[in-house]
């Protein structure tokens, strides 16, 4: 049992935990809960660790599963979250590539320009699974898609819903080869549920407080705008997103 946060394997864990260049250089991130930790790929996971408690109530989920026992107060010290469940796993990056994505029959995308919030992030993903999105593109400014916050606001849906790091104009370039319609969401749009989403399509959504960029808000011809009651002028980018998603599915299911 490891009983100490000094013991290498702890420290590598921390270091995973809170910075982003860690994680691109040992190309692995840290899973936390046992509800995550079972939506891991076995292709992924590259090692358990668990309380002495947890391995008495689960001794069945560990069979066949590299895993090593913690004691409790080293687990609180390594762990990201207030109330550790007893469980967090090692696991292999795999990203997904634009090469999975070309030639799908209809698709669907979102696009996040400069999100800096991890809860919407993952959130982001979760709904996007949830909606039936084909893939989500992230630009190279938005927060760390494999920051522990993103990765518990997914729900899992980060293991099965492909998501993509690239350029603004990677993005572009590929949108406009697969000849996808993209709409950006703006103030200044139009009411966006008077569009057509059956087509091939994708939802730009902008930084929390800035939205689009101009040069990004420039390039997208359709720009569209969820209709506000009251004094509201905007929705928070999960939402506002999560509205565009569905609305989209609920056309494509008439």
């Amino acid at each position: 049992m490891i009983t100490s946060s000094s013991n290498g394997q702890m420290k590598q864990l921390v270091k995973l935990q809170k910075s982003g260049k860690a994680r691109k250089e040992k190309n692995c991130f840290v899973v936390e809960g046992i509800r995550m930790v079972q939506e891991i790929p076995k292709t992924q996971l590259q090692k358990v660790y668990v309380t002495e408690d947890f391995f008495l109530k689960n001794q069945e989920m560990l069979q066949n599963i590299d895993y090593e026992l913690v004691s409790d107060s080293v687990l609180k010290e390594v762990s990201d979250t207030k109330t550790p469940q007893g469980i967090l796993a090692l696991v292999e990056k795999v990203d997904s590539s634009i090469e999975q994505i070309c030639g799908k029959e209809n698709p669907s995308f979102l696009v996040l320009e400069n999100l800096q919030d991890p809860g919407n992030v993952g959130t982001l993903i979760r709904t996007a699974e949830g909606a039936g999105v084909t893939a989500v593109l992230l630009s190279q400014d938005t927060v760390d898609l494999y920051n522990p916050k993103v990765i518990r606001s997914t729900m899992g849906s980060i293991f099965r819903v492909p998501t993509i790091v690239l350029t603004m104009e990677e993005i572009f370039a590929f949108l406009e080869k697969e000849k996808i319609v993209s709409f950006a969401a703006h103030l200044l749009g139009e009411n966006f549920y008077q569009e057509n989403y059956k087509e091939p399509c994708a939802f730009f959504i902008g930084n929390e407080g800035n939205g689009l960029t101009e040069k990004t808000t420039n390039r997208i011809k359709k720009k569209i705008k969820i209709p506000m009651c009251g004094e509201v002028e905007s929705l928070n980018a999960a939402i506002a997103g999560t509205v565009l998603m569905y609305e989209m599915m609920r056309q494509r299911m008439s």
